[in-house]
């Protein structure tokens, strides 16, 4: 990856990893926005950011999202407009629902640099000429450790949402890529977090790109 032009890096993460933190961090170092699924969701709904909507937007703007960006003033630090966790299932995702996220990545990525997490980024930006996919993942106990220190729950409510929220992903996934987000050769990183910080993981991820 070149870090000289415009490039994007996408992050599927485990719940509980540390992968969020990972990204916002990771694009802080980097000076570019940061994206994940909440902030998506939240355009799509308010602004309701349909197909044809898009195909408008495209129309008037080859580049169409940095015009919406700026209309809608989401600033470089666009992930301070996120404020709430995105790790529960979230709403239905019909076919309709995909392709209107799927729009609004590609024109993310088109327009800027970015750090993109969840949404089948590295499946919907797999094309892109300048793109790495890291998977962040980590063992059940970290896992574990992390929600419920995180969330003040107990291990065996954690375990109930680890497992809701690993099969509402997996789900996602394979209904919308016809992949599995646990294939390693969707990535180009793969990351273990047991036994790292993460600002210890941005370092490595940041000597990776070079």
């Amino acid at each position: 990856m070149n870090k000289n032009e415009k490039f994007v890096i996408t992050i599927n993460r485990e719940l509980g990893s540390g992968g969020r933190t990972v990204g916002r961090l990771l694009a802080e170092k980097l000076d570019v926005p940061y994206y994940d699924k909440a902030l998506i969701q939240a355009l799509v709904q308010k602004y309701k950011l349909s197909i044809e909507e898009i195909e408008r937007l495209k129309g008037s703007s080859i580049s169409w999202w940095a015009d919406f960006k700026r209309k809608m003033s989401l600033g470089q630090n666009t992930h301070m407009y996120i404020n709430k966790e995105g790790d529960e299932p979230d709403i239905l995702t019909t076919e309709t629902i995909f392709k209107a996220e799927k729009e609004i990545l590609q024109g993310m990525a088109h327009d800027e640099s970015c750090v993109i997490a969840g949404r089948s980024g590295f499946f919907v930006l797999k094309n892109h000429p300048n793109r790495i996919s890291i998977l962040i993942q980590a063992s059940m106990q970290y896992r574990l450790n992390r929600l419920m220190r995180k969330r003040g729950i107990s291990e065996s409510e954690a375990q109930k949402i680890i497992d809701k929220v690993d099969k509402m992903r997996e789900e996602y996934v394979k209904n919308f890529s016809h992949t599995s987000r646990y294939d390693t050769r969707n990535y180009d990183l793969v990351i273990n977090m047991d036994g790292k910080k993460e600002e210890e993981v941005v370092d490595l991820i940041l000597k990776f790109i070079g």
